[in-house]
């Protein structure tokens, strides 16, 4: 199953709040549970109950700046995770029909030959096809066409070279819908992210849904290669985000009809955790369940007050601190506690400390300790972090 499936779920009930309470513009984003009605494989990353991330805009605007925004969120999204490299595939529906139509397909088998289409991700060419001649009932030379038109792939010169092609020229919504392809290049190339998006004609999905452009991002490496068997794949989670424009959906829910332009995308979180988990594993790395950055640790008893008084300091100077709720805690609980968490650096404060006007910053990943003085500590750690990060990330 693909994101996009589960995207129809998150979105009828965004497009009846639309209809119901007559908005005509809107941009939202929405974290919550989505179900599916299948037994997944729940060991690849795929549950019947699942959490998902939805970025909606709606309303009537000008072509294409919406369906661009939201590859740029996309984008953002799977950078900042640093989970490896990716691609948006980008495809539009109309291109497929008029595809499809000068191709020969009888209007009956379009969504049945789509269908097949859009296993190219996983299978090859010659079993596609075999599955729309043999099983759909598609005349082979029609789709002997459809299997030069769906190696098309790459940026704009791809959608040039297809204006150019005379068997889309007499198809109107080709030619439109091409059209709305460069815009929506040229909109990606402004926005910074025209080197994550590929135009290819293989992706195909959801005619009785999506209404204009579609696309699925997907991490490099981490696809299920064609022809392979479930113990072959890496991680196997597919997409980890899939969407597009549906035009239709608000219209279905609004008791005059009226239709609300839509473009969304869904990601899956439980999907790009499960990567993050087999990623972290084959590093040996821990995953961090926390984003707290610094433990203020107390080495003695009754050192309570200094203790809240530090972590205000920190707070106030927007460093993420936390400190144990027990008045006397030991301080190998505190250390273990950092290290089971992830928390990289610990402040240490004891009786002599206080006394000196310093504290002990320890490294918790390596154990090692400086002494700083208390009114330079706050520079250290960010100082500290910024190193740290900067390891990590190299």
């Amino acid at each position: 199953m693909r994101i996009d499936e589960s995207l129809t779920i998150a979105s009828v009930p965004f497009a009846r709040y639309l209809a119901m309470n007559k908005v005509t513009n809107i941009k939202r984003y929405h974290i919550a549970k989505v179900y599916r009605r299948d037994n997944p494989a729940m060991t690849r990353g795929r549950y019947r109950e699942f959490y998902q991330c939805d970025f909606d805009i709606a309303g009537q605007y000008d072509p294409m700046m919406p369906d661009a925004e939201c590859i740029k969120i996309v984008a953002e999204i799977l950078d900042s995770l640093d989970i490896g490299d990716f691609v948006i595939k980008v495809n539009h529906r109309r291109l497929l029909d008029g595809m499809f139509a000068a191709c020969g397909v009888p209007d009956d088998k379009f969504r049945p030959i789509c269908s097949a289409v859009d296993k190219l991700d996983k299978t090859f060419w010659e079993d596609v096809k075999m599955e729309m001649v043999d099983e759909k009932g598609l005349d082979p030379a029609a789709a002997d066409k459809i299997g030069e038109y769906v190696r098309f792939q790459g940026g704009l010169e791809v959608v040039d070279q297809l204006l150019k092609d005379e068997g889309l020229q007499k198809q109107k919504n080709a030619v439109e819908a091409l059209e709305d392809m460069k815009m929506l290049l040229k909109y990606c190339e402004l926005f910074g992210v025209a080197d994550k998006v590929l135009f290819d004609m293989s992706l195909a999905r959801g005619l009785d849904y999506y209404t204009g452009v579609i696309y699925e991002g997907v991490l490099k490496g981490h696809s299920h290669a064609k022809g392979a068997s479930d113990s072959e794949e890496q991680v196997g989670v597919g997409s980890v985000a899939g969407g597009g424009r549906y035009d239709g959906l608000v219209g279905m829910f609004d008791p005059d009809g009226k239709k609300v332009p839509c473009v969304g995308v869904s990601i899956g979180i439980e999907r790009l955790f499960s990567i993050m988990e087999t990623k972290a594993k084959a590093s040996n790395s821990k995953v961090r369940t926390t984003e707290t950055e610094v433990m203020v640790v107390s080495a003695q008893k009754n050192l309570v007050d200094e203790r809240l008084k530090l972590c205000a300091e920190l707070w106030d100077a927007d460093v993420k601190t936390e400190q144990s709720y027990k008045k006397n805690p030991k301080a190998l609980t505190q250390f273990q506690y950092c290290e089971e968490n992830g928390i990289p650096l610990a402040v240490v404060i004891g009786q002599s400390e206080i006394e000196a006007g310093i504290v002990k910053l320890r490294t918790v990943g390596t154990r090692e300790e400086r002494e700083v003085k208390r009114e330079e500590l706050v520079s250290e750690i960010k100082k500290v972090l910024q190193e740290l990060n900067s390891a990590t990330s190299s």
